[in-house]
């Protein structure tokens, strides 16, 4: 049956139709606000696997004929992995979805977005958010939604709800915000060093806004979704558990007061074969069965003795942050490099410097953009003691490169005032907990060993929640185990004006007003502290970049010389490339950005390109090279590609029969410049050269 709704949400219209395309899947709708039109399938299993997990896939794809282009790769489709853009919208749709999923739900569930038509003004993210939810509550799949999403900009003081691509580049914010009808659960995107406080109403005013959404989708499952599948709970051995937690009740509250993750990690080991060896055979049919149950009781020990002992893993209290070690210039040929510690959390972070040609180019459905700042992010095998493939960044890599970038980008300087384009890469050399935050921080110290001056350093922090009915405990920089068992992670990024970017998961049904105030307060003081550790490794940017970066020369030139800087085909700027071992970029209005290795090779350069693009001035005396001679004079070239003629009156201070009685081809000869006429041609004489001493 044909159905389709619409809801007013930030001044547009958002439509949701269903029971027209994609009728042979668990649940579909087509999203379309202005030009940009979406679709969202859902498409699950009948039969429940018993995975132990939800084997649950979210794709995001981008058509570019949505946007009416031709994609501009040689086979001239949409091929291979996912762009950037792709697997962040992925990101944004899987975290408010998953945890609403019920527990003993684990049909393979795929969730396909398309992108059909894209308007210039409406990016598709927030739609496909929606949309993936309305799906969802169509569909037969049980799930605990709906949900609903919205951007907000802050422009001139004020809330501007999904504002347009225009709006967005003249804000300061750029949040995205999923929430339920009672609680936020999810936050995510940039803030633009803004307090505690703005930020804080920005969530709220977006939960609140998109309740119409809501609503909405409740009508529509009303009168066009299927009937939900029956999730039958998993059943517990409960005379297994008890035996369980019997058996491992000693160890296990020796496991939850060991500070070290490896001790803590070979102590739970050795107390899963003692439970296993202990336990009557005949109560499992399988291994799986105890470590189940035994997981559960660690999560339950170790949260019963953070809410009701005031006790962590490691022994810290709720706002204490890890001991913290930073170095800077800690490797000899990077730009900049810094080395940041924060427990048993350690990142290797490099700042390189380029050239406006090392921007990277992103390929989009409104265009083509160059970015001149890259943050990325790398988690090898080894940093968690693990051994496996390395296939390259994954989703959560790309996730945590992005959360990164947006807290740097709001501290960077103006490309006017430093035209480098910088790169940083983080290589995480040891993780439990917060590898996303000590990159920020490791990227801050680097880019300031590289002599980037940044408007202020930025640190970063996780925080983490549990949550036990009434009780609640926020926790400060959280361990790999307190994210793993807890039910929040929310990461804060900032400077000590404010918050410059943001990332919130959680694993309950949401979060209200008064935990994300309490929250987002705690985090500032992590924060702060964190940056006055980093203040003693390095407080303020280098005065200069390292000596072996590229030095940075821009010189302006005759735009009619530009010709003469490219030669025909590149081939003069690629010889001055290849000689002087520099990067030349060459703008339409005469401008020249030379990078070089160096500082001798860029004086070199300069010298050799102000040679080339002179412009020849009356009353200056050349040292000329003779090219041609004539009965009548010679022809001299006092400059690159530049020619004048000496009159054979104008060689000496005698009557000279012969011009080459004075001058020879191929010989160099001083001459002055006495005159250039309208048609730029220029008279030379060497008796006024001689005659002021010129030899």
């Amino acid at each position: 049956m044909y159905t389709k709704k619409e809801v007013e949400i930030g001044g547009r219209t958002m439509s949701f139709e269903t029971g027209k395309m994609a009728k042979q899947t668990s649940g579909s709708v087509v999203v379309t606000c202005g030009d940009t039109m979406i679709l969202v399938t859902v498409v699950a299993e009948k039969k429940n696997k018993d995975a132990g997990f939800l084997p649950l896939t979210i794709e995001y794809q981008e058509r570019m004929y949505a946007a009416g282009r031709i994609p501009g790769n040689y086979f001239r489709r949409e091929i291979g992995r996912p762009s950037e853009k792709e697997i962040l919208t992925c990101r944004l749709i899987d975290r408010p979805l998953r945890p609403l999923f019920p527990k003993g739900y684990m049909s393979e569930t795929q969730l396909i977005t398309t992108v059909f038509s894209a308007d210039d003004a409406i990016d598709p993210d927030i739609l496909a958010m929606n949309g993936a939810s309305a799906a969802l509550v169509l569909s037969d799949v049980p799930w605990e939604g709906p949900i609903a999403a919205a951007r907000v900009a802050y422009i001139h003081e004020e809330y501007v709800l999904n504002p347009t691509v225009s709006q967005l580049e003249k804000s300061s914010m750029n949040l995205v915000v999923a929430g339920t009808e009672n609680a936020v659960v999810m936050v995510e995107g940039r803030t633009g060093e803004l307090s505690e406080d703005v930020v804080l109403e920005a969530i709220f005013f977006a939960h609140q806004e998109i309740q119409p959404i809501i609503a909405m989708q409740k009508v529509l499952q009303e009168e066009a979704g299927k009937k939900k599948r029956e999730v039958v709970p998993p059943e517990i051995n409960e005379a297994l558990k008890v035996q369980v937690e019997e058996v491992a009740a000693a160890g296990m509250e020796e496991v939850v007061t060991i500070a070290g993750k490896i001790e803590r990690g070979e102590r739970y080991d050795s107390l899963k074969e003692e439970v296993l060896a202990a336990i009557d055979g005949d109560l499992y049919e399988n291994e799986n069965e105890i470590f189940d149950l035994l997981g559960a009781y660690k999560k339950n020990v170790m949260r019963d003795r953070i809410v009701n002992k005031g006790l962590r893993l490691d022994g810290r209290s709720f706002d204490e942050v890890r001991p913290i070690e930073c170095e800077v210039g800690v490797l000899p040929k990077a730009h900049g490099s810094a080395l940041f510690t924060r427990g048993e959390t350690q990142a290797m972070v490099t700042g390189t410097l380029g050239s406006e040609r090392d921007e990277m180019h992103v390929e989009g459905l409104t265009g083509d953009t160059y970015r001149r700042f890259m943050l990325h992010y790398n988690f090898p095998p080894f940093c968690v003691g693990e051994a496996r493939f390395m296939r390259g960044p994954s989703r959560r890599d790309i996730g945590h490169g992005t959360l990164g970038r947006r807290g740097i980008e709001a501290v960077l300087p103006d490309a006017a005032d430093f035209p480098y384009t910088m790169r940083i890469a983080s290589e995480i050399l040891e993780s439990n907990g917060s590898s996303s935050m000590a990159t920020v921080c490791g990227a801050s110290l680097a880019l300031m060993d590289a002599g980037v001056p940044i408007k202020a350093p930025v640190s970063g922090v996780a925080m983490g929640l549990i949550k036990e009915g009434d009780k609640v405990v926020i926790l400060t920089d959280i361990l790999g185990d307190e994210d793993h068992l807890g039910d929040m992670d929310f990461k804060v990024v900032g400077t000590a004006q404010g918050i410059s970017s943001l990332q919130m998961d959680i694993k309950i049904d949401g979060v209200d007003r008064e935990i994300m105030s309490r929250a987002l307060a705690q985090a500032k003081e992590g924060r702060l502290h964190i940056l006055e550790k980093m203040e003693e490794a390095l407080g303020i940017p280098r005065e200069d970049v390292a000596d072996h970066a590229p030095k940075y020369v821009t010189i302006k030139i005759n735009q009619d010389k530009i010709r003469d800087i490219i030669g025909p085909g590149g081939k003069v700027i690629r010889e001055m490339t290849a000689e002087f071992d520099s990067k030349i970029d060459v703008d339409d209005d005469g401008t020249i950005k030379i990078f070089s290795k160096s500082t001798e090779s860029a004086d070199a350069l300069v010298a050799h390109i102000e040679g080339m693009t002179a412009m020849p001035e009356i009353d200056k005396v050349y040292n000329g090279l003779v090219k041609t001679i004539k009965d009548f004079g010679a022809f001299v070239e006092i400059l690159p590609g530049t020619d004048g003629m000496v009159h054979i009156s104008e060689l000496a201070n005698r009557r000279v029969n012969k011009v080459t009685d004075i001058l020879e081809e191929g010989k160099r000869v001083k001459v002055k410049v006495i005159d250039i006429d309208g048609r730029g041609r220029i008279r030379l004489s060497r008796k006024a050269a001689l005659e002021e001493g010129e030899e």
